[in-house]
């Protein structure tokens, strides 16, 4: 009978030693996977939802990512209800901006998508993990939960918390929160697959503009404006203290009739608007240095001087000699009032 008792408690004990084995994993355990998921990774396909409240009215984005090989990327975004369609694309050629629907596209050498987070792609959130030491760490029954700090080009974005499925550290939400923890853009994950297979040309300028490849959406002839009726000036609801509205001109140009908004005071800047029309040919609008930059409505192109964006039918371009990117961002996502402030 002792005996018995005793082959039971030693069961026991081994029972709990291999449960013990098999628990939680460490913080330390996940890093260390992590970093062993980014050195192994081929490439990824993955697709989302993004819900930004960093306007006027929340907007909200389906998301295509392709990710191959180190250099290669292509980014779809899509909002259906302003029949919005932007891809983001890098390949050997360098990176572009391409609004299909009016055969726009911009080329411009730059490190994207390396030189800040990037809310949507997986290695860019786990080097956000990896890099913070201060990040603090969860975990609920199917779930690992990070808080990093950001390295996002809006700067109101303080800090994120980024979510991943336990069984394979794939992402499956990020919310990106201001300094007052309020979320202001939140993803969440719909699929990802690693390590994915792609096809040639899928990374390809030409064929990413082809309308036949983008059936959904709607391209006009060549010359053709976007909209008919008279446009309506939109006015920045922020501008930069000491700045103000000096005067706005209508010009008329071969290329249509263009509004321009003269600001002056500490830093002067100016926004020419202007109906959009489908250029002639694909060709990329050359840029030798430029940025892709999140306006939360859209996807701008940066220069040192300038944001340029299309927006509703209307291409905007904001110019500075005297703002910094910050500031021109921050001017450039507040332009959608119909009265100066």
């Amino acid at each position: 009978m002792r005996k018995n008792v005793w082959t039971i408690a030693v069961g026991i004990i081994l029972t709990l030693v291999l449960l013990a084995g098999c628990g939680e994993k460490t913080q330390e355990d996940i890093i260390e996977d992590l970093e062993g998921k980014l050195s192994e990774m081929t490439g990824y396909k993955a697709n989302a939802t993004m819900t930004l409240q960093t306007g006027k009215e929340p907007q909200q984005y389906e998301v295509e990512i392709w990710h191959n090989a180190e250099n290669f990327y292509r980014v779809a975004l899509h909002n259906e209800s302003k029949d919005q369609h932007q891809i983001i694309l890098r390949n050997d050629d360098g990176v572009f901006v391409l609004t299909p629907a009016l055969n726009k596209s911009f080329r411009f050498q730059s490190d994207w998508p390396k030189n800040n987070s990037q809310v949507y792609l997986y290695e860019s959130l786990v080097s956000d993990i990896l890099m913070d030491p201060d990040r603090t760490f969860s975990a609920s029954e199917d779930h690992y939960v990070f808080q990093t700090k950001t390295n996002y080009q809006n700067k109101n974005l303080n800090s994120q918390e980024i979510t991943l499925h336990k069984k394979d550290l794939s992402p499956a939400s990020i919310k990106i929160m201001n300094a007052d923890f309020e979320v202001l853009v939140e993803v969440m994950f719909t699929s990802f697959e690693m390590n994915a297979s792609f096809g040639e040309g899928d990374f390809d300028m030409d064929r990413n503009m082809t309308a036949a490849d983008l059936a959904e959406i709607p391209v006009l002839a060549e010359g053709e404006e976007v909209i008919a009726q008279p446009m309506t000036v939109l006015y920045p609801m922020y501008t930069p203290q000491g700045s103000d509205l000096a005067g706005s001109q209508t010009v008329n140009t071969d290329e249509g009739e263009k509004v321009v908004l003269s600001y002056t005071g500490d830093q002067n800047f100016t926004i020419i608007q202007q109906q959009s029309r489908v250029v002639p040919a694909s060709t990329p609008m050359n840029i030798s240095n430029g940025e892709p930059v999140d306006l939360g409505f859209t996807v701008g192109v940066m220069t040192d001087e300038s944001i340029m964006w299309s927006y509703e039918g209307v291409d905007f371009i904001l110019a500075s000699q005297d703002l910094n990117s910050e500031e021109m961002m921050a001017i450039a996502r507040s332009v959608y009032g119909t009265l100066e402030k």
